[in-house]
């Protein structure tokens, strides 16, 4: 087995639903970090010590139990007291914390030493109630007051924030009434006296309550709540076993993962669970990468897609507002619930600041049709997606030229409204910046496979005039793509037009997005594959962003150089469309081999773009999202690219097209719910040849082979 590096910076994120905690490995929250306790985009809780006579704890190990729960051990330093001295490492501070509504802690302290010991426990907690986005750019400004109190009677200390309408509020409960307990100089302060080999324990709660109610105050039953909520969870999704340790290792904590990011919209439904995009900084719903997750999901859990459809389309645009990039009939990019989003000092209420959230939301309803067969939802998501097509006929298309580009018309909207939306991402060969409007190339793709999907759709609702007009607009498109992108001297798409509408001609990873679309002609289709496995642009680790060579390359950069799981499961799907499996596997064997190497086989939403060498690792990228949705969903579109799965349950059917690689002997898959029915796939190689078999139970449905060339679209589909 190979050696494990850490992920990110070394801290302790516990995360449930839109709560979050994050500490430093000893379990303390200093100052003047990215720390805290969070909850609908505030920072509850900015510094957090524990301390035993003013002095600290001496950490020796701490770890994440799941994804809710963490512990932390730490013993004493000397102690003088009046008693006489206490010993170092005579007393074991285990603290055990778990995320539910609120924060549960629970503290044990055991005497190892010989004789009756009295010191006191302090726990210096503050609380700047900062807007997340305060937290994450570093820039802090006050606005409201904060006010504390503490009740001798209830233990409890209270962190009250106004600002105007405002209102945050923090209260820590001690639970062990039988010690003395009292506030001062900022610390709640317990006066203890431990017998020697005997253990004082106490449950302390972080209650976090908003404007419209309490969130927690209820952790000692939600425990066993949100346990339960998150077994269902593995319940309902599809196993896999193998007798690769390592793939089996990854492909469980992703779906432990993708679970832990869920949250639950009540308001619109029942089982409505919306995959958050990452933590610490996108646990929110967020467009694109909700509507990716949900693609990648398919065959774990298709339900999820149903709760990204619902949550979207309630907040689909209605008007123009320039402020939030909105247009009608858009798909948000982001919404957030904090104090900057409350005072309209940031557009997030929702912002519209993305251009493929809109074509990406038809193709989910499209692939949720196929892998459900509800005809009854797409009927009833029918007006949203005409909104959606109107978009981007208009809105998507400002210019009218026949492509898509973006422009920002927001005092604080993004430079770059794609998947690399970081500002320096879209540039010419030479680095300079690409000015806006921009026509990125992998939303032609997008478009592309959305007319073609909205088409099919639209032939099941009877309303053939329409899937005839969607399906020319989407071959023009596909003409007119290839005589303007394509760069015959790289042997490449060009990564975007620009406002002038002149190629780009940047070698990028956005251009695997094309293989996935199915925009690509093949000829070009697999010079761009091959392109791909150069030494500058396969890192060995998985396909960088950029190429190694390009004047703004940086292999530790957000977005040109470093490697993104999710962007390399798009390509792999890719080449498999245009019939290179051994390409899809090399890649899906990069993205495990990096997987083995962080803890858990967790992968991080990206990691840098060094080169694998001989006793190498994979090099962390120091502000990665961990855990991160569609880091996580990308094992499962790895896997999807190497076992072949499509879903066709409007026709009954259920196609595999497997080939495994050497290093993946066996793959079985139990439990995959494809409409009303149930699949239990087994695949195993014998020599070079890939077997496999299908076991269906609970509905009507035909599995069959089907190669690759039939995921390439042709004029006459």
């Amino acid at each position: 087995m190979p050696f494990k590096v850490s992920v990110g910076p070394p801290v302790l994120a516990i995360n449930q639903g839109n709560t979050f905690m994050v500490t430093d490995l000893d379990g303390q929250i200093g100052d003047h970090g990215e720390g805290g306790i969070f909850s609908n985009d505030t920072r509850y809780v900015s510094h957090y010590k524990i301390y035993s006579n003013d002095k600290e704890w001496t950490m020796l190990s701490s770890s994440l139990i799941d994804h809710s729960t963490a512990r932390i051990c730490l013993v004493n330093q000397s102690l003088l007291t009046e008693r006489g001295e206490i010993p170092a490492e005579s007393l074991a501070l285990t603290v055990t914390r778990f995320v539910g509504r609120g924060i549960c802690e629970h503290l044990e302290i055991s005497n190892y030493s010989k004789q009756r010991v009295r010191f006191n426990l302090e726990i210096a907690i503050r609380s700047d109630f900062a807007d997340l986005f305060e937290v994450r750019w570093h820039r802090f400004y006050r606005r409201g007051r904060i006010e504390t109190s503490w009740d001798d009677d209830a233990n409890i200390l209270q962190m009250l924030y106004r600002n105007g309408e405002f209102r945050r509020e923090l209260l820590y409960k001690v639970t062990s009434s039988s010690t003395p307990t009292h506030f001062a100089n900022g610390r709640v302060v317990l006066e203890l006296e431990i017998d020697p080999a005997r253990t004082w324990s106490t449950r302390n709660y972080f209650d976090l309550v908003s404007g419209d109610g309490v969130h927690s105050d209820m952790c000692s039953e939600t425990s066993d709540g949100f346990a339960a909520l998150q077994e269902l969870w593995l319940a309902e999704a599809t196993r896999l076993t193998t007798s690769n340790e390592e793939i089996y290792r990854l492909y469980r904590q992703s779906v432990d993962d993708i679970g832990a990011l869920r949250f639950y919209e009540q308001k619109l439904g029942l089982d409505m669970w919306i995959p958050a995009a990452g933590v610490p900084w996108y646990v929110t719903i967020f467009g694109r990468d909700s509507l990716f997750v949900s693609l990648q999901n398919m065959f774990v859990n298709s339900k999820l897609a149903m709760g990204t459809l619902t949550a979207l389309s309630s907040l689909q645009a209605v008007e123009r507002d320039d402020w939030r990039d909105a247009e009608p009939g858009k798909i948000p990019h982001e919404m957030r619930y904090g104090e900057l989003a409350h005072f309209n000092k940031i557009p997030h209420t929702p912002y519209y600041g993305t251009a493929d959230a809109t074509p990406l939301f038809l193709t989910v309803l499209h692939e949720t049709w196929k892998w459900r067969g509800d005809l009854d939802t797409v009927k009833s998501y029918r007006d949203v997606a005409l909104r959606c097509l109107e978009w981007i006929d208009h809105g998507g298309d400002s210019d009218g030229d026949g492509f898509q580009e973006y422009q920002t018309r927001s005092a604080e909207g993004y430079e770059n409204m794609c998947w690399k939306d970081s500002p320096d991402s879209i540039m010419y060969p030479d680095g300079s910046l690409v000015s806006q409007p921009k026509s990125v190339c992998e939303l032609q793709g997008y478009v592309f496979d959305a007319w073609l999907r909205s088409a099919e759709l639209f032939d099941a609702l009877g309303e053939q005039d329409t899937a005839r007009e969607l399906r020319a607009k989407a071959w023009k498109l596909q003409t007119a793509f290839e005589d303007r992108f394509w760069c015959e001297d790289l042997g490449f798409y060009a990564l975007a037009l620009d406002s002038f509408k002149k190629p780009a001609k940047t070698l990028a990873s956005n251009v695997g997005h094309l293989l996935w679309s199915g925009i690509c002609a093949p000829d070009r289709a697999n010079r761009v594959i091959d392109r791909f496995f150069q030494p500058d642009f396969w890192s060995g680790w998985g396909i960088r962003t950029l190429p190694e060579g390009h004047p703004s390359y940086n292999p530790h950069s957000y977005h040109n150089g470093s490697v993104w799981p999710h962007d390399n499961a798009i390509i792999a799907l890719g080449c498999r469309r245009y019939g290179r499996p051994e390409r899809a596997a090399e890649i899906a064997r990069d993205i495990s081999r990096a997987a083995e190497h962080f803890f858990s086989n967790r992968l991080p939403e990206l990691y840098a773009g060094v080169s694998r060498t001989k006793g190498g690792f994979p090099v962390q990228y120091a502000r990665a999202n961990v855990p991160q949705a569609w880091a996580a969903g990308a094992s499962f579109h790895l896997l999807s690219a190497i076992l072949g799965l499509q879903a066709d349950v409007p026709s009954g059917k259920f196609f595999v097209d497997p080939v495994l690689p050497r290093w993946l002997p066996d793959v079985r898959l139990q439990g995959v719910r494809v409409g009303s029915a149930v699949l239990d796939l087994k695949v195993w190689r014998e020599g070079s040849e890939t077997k496999w078999d299908a076991h269906v139970t609970g509905g009507d449905l035909i599995v069959e082979q089907r190669s690759s060339s039939p995921w390439i679209r042709n004029r006459d589909d």
